[in-house]
């Protein structure tokens, strides 16, 4: 049987989520990038590096992902993976739709690269690129044969929503020959161009997502693969943790704002940014605030910003708690 267990907070390590762009060649339905908050530019190298620097600090524990928009559009994407390397950086991930721009997988190597992580939306093309744009099923698994062709490894990110949740189950074998490392399940987060489309209800009910993602995620894992997954709801007697009370996650952005918590993305609550290339706290109130805020819902962002996934009793107590959407299970090949 494979092994899971929930995946603790560390208070160890750093993880810098950089948005080094907000470009991207492809228009997905669930896309959370907003330029009015993230800005519309794309950082130049020695600004990159000195971000890098500044948010790593002392750290040997800290963990690069590099995202955009589409981070591989990035004519400079290598320098700055070597940078990230020279710094000490212990892994570095590439957060990549699959097109793969720049040459990217001749400019670097597996030694420079822990993963490329491919973006996947639907075991078949149909329901792929309804959700991403004609022809992106294709390009991705393109994209990640030649990745694997050259020895990097691979993981596949799938964004839960109610356009593919019924093809997750098809997903196991689509992993198994693409040679996927490490399978992770996302879920919808209403922000950025999602939450315009509220309407098409993307979001997957409570009841649906608890029914078929842990069982699916315990299928494909017997099948060798690794997979990760949000634990998005938890039982009232289930204690509730924040991590940005006790863990160190940036997620950064070109116009320079940074934020601990992802919900947040669509609202100036940034804790921390970037003034002439110098890392300063935000004044109140900001995301941090908010974060020691004790509720009977569990996450107080969630609350403030989607209602709507929380339901009540009759005496007005929740039903459930919302996890932090940070909160990991695992579930490991034996």
């Amino acid at each position: 049987m494979p092994l899971k267990k929930t995946v603790s907070f560390s208070i160890d390590a750093v993880n810098v989520f950089f948005h080094i762009l907000t470009e991207c060649n492809l228009k997905c339905r669930h896309c959370y990038i907003n330029p009015d908050q993230h800005g519309t530019g794309m950082l130049p190298l020695p600004v990159i590096e000195k971000w890098l620097l500044a948010l790593k600090g002392e750290r040997r524990n800290a963990n690069l992902i590099l995202l955009g928009g589409e981070p591989t559009l990035h004519p400079d994407l290598s320098r700055i993976i070597t940078a990230g390397r020279k710094m000490g950086y212990a892994t570095i991930t590439v957060d990549t739709n699959g097109y793969l721009f720049h040459d990217i997988l001749s400019k670097v190597g597996p030694d420079d690269v822990d993963f490329f992580s491919f973006s996947l939306d639907g075991a078949t093309a149909a329901t792929n690129d309804r959700i991403r744009g004609r022809g992106c099923y294709q390009t991705c698994l393109s994209g990640i044969k030649k990745a694997k062709k050259k020895g990097f490894q691979t993981s596949l990110i799938y964004t839960v929503s109610s356009l593919n949740i019924d093809e997750l189950k098809m997903m196991g074998p689509l992993l198994h020959d693409a040679g996927i490392d490490r399978f992770f399940i996302q879920v919808i987060g209403i922000r950025g161009k999602s939450a315009r489309h509220i309407a098409e209800e993307l979001q997957v009910p409570r009841e649906k997502w608890m029914t078929v993602v842990p069982q699916e995620a315990e299928k494909i894992a017997e099948t060798g693969i690794t997979v990760i997954y949000p634990k998005v709801f938890l039982g009232n007697n289930e204690p509730f943790q924040c991590a940005g009370r006790v863990s160190s996650n940036y997620f950064v952005f070109p116009n320079g704002r940074i934020y601990q918590c992802p919900l947040c993305e669509d609202f100036p609550l940034h804790c921390h940014q970037f003034k002439d290339n110098c890392l300063s706290k935000t004044e109140k109130i900001n995301e941090t605030h908010l974060f020691g805020l004790d509720i009977p819902e569990g996450c107080v962002m969630n609350k403030l910003i989607q209602p709507e996934n929380i339901t009540y009793q009759p005496d007005g107590s929740p039903e459930y708690k919302i996890a932090c959407c940070l909160l990991k299970e695992e579930i490991r090949p034996c």
